[in-house]
């Protein structure tokens, strides 16, 4: 029988603007144990950590719980894919060499049970702002990273967590700007301007957005961007021959 393919992203662990952060990774790390005998492998779309920078002898404190469950979900031979976002790019080992993540940096296709994915977190996909496109160059610049990883730890983490929590409370609520609609969302246009020259892609999965979304662009293509674990706690699943958007009621997932 066939195991189950799950995707979620955006947790934003140890956000400081999260007023229980200890209470989030607990609800993340039950949701794991949840479905640890059900998933044959399980897809992280960036933004688990809302600023994550590993020092060569130094890793970021807190998140024992989750890194915990997913060593054991690792050990026990779940695959788990942890992709980089804009929060939490600055990994340089740690969580392959010790928690046994499979760490991609950038957008990957691959093929699950027949079908193939396009999966990426989803930031400088499309996303027309060109202050984010210079911050982004930054934040990817080796040479950049080697500068912050030159100032204690103490005062690094500092920088990014509270970089991090300006970022977050300057909109409204903390929120992201809701669906504007197929015309205006960046990851639409840029999942349709792909799909022109890719036209084997079955499914098109992303993070970034905080928002639900599930969209049939054609008889053959669906995209859907996962939401947040935040908020909204939403996760999408895989069996084999259906894709479920769903929410996480703790005691009720079904999936």
């Amino acid at each position: 029988m066939r195991k189950n393919v799950y995707f979620l992203s955006d947790a934003h662990l140890g956000s400081l603007a999260i007023e229980h952060p200890r209470m989030q990774e607990r609800r993340l790390v039950r949701f794991l144990d949840s479905i640890k005998d059900k998933a044959s492998a399980i897809y992280l779309l960036g933004d688990i950590f809302d600023f994550w920078d590993e020092y060569r002898y130094v890793v970021p404190k807190g998140y024992t719980r989750f890194l915990g469950k997913l060593s054991e979900l690792s050990d026990s031979g779940v695959e788990i894919h942890f992709f980089t976002g804009n929060h939490d790019l600055w990994t340089y080992g740690y969580l392959e060499e010790e928690c046994g993540l499979i760490v991609h940096k950038k957008p990957v296709t691959t093929e699950i049970y027949g079908k193939v994915f396009f999966l990426a977190h989803g930031d400088g996909l499309g996303d027309p702002d060109n202050k984010f496109k210079i911050l982004r160059k930054v934040f990817h610049n080796r040479m950049c990273q080697r500068l912050l990883n030159f100032m204690h730890p103490r005062w690094g983490m500092a920088l990014g967590l509270n970089w991090a929590k300006q970022s977050r409370i300057k909109r409204i609520d903390g929120k992201e700007v809701p669906f504007m609609g197929e015309d205006k969302e960046y990851l639409v246009r840029f999942t349709n301007e792909y799909m022109t020259n890719h036209n084997d892609i079955d499914y098109f999965i992303y993070g970034h957005r905080h928002i639900e979304l599930d969209l049939n662009l054609s008889k053959k293509v669906r995209m859907l961007i996962l939401g947040d674990w935040i908020w909204q706690f939403t996760y999408a699943v895989f069996d084999g021959e259906h894709m479920f958007l769903e929410q996480y009621v703790e005691g009720e997932t079904e999936f």
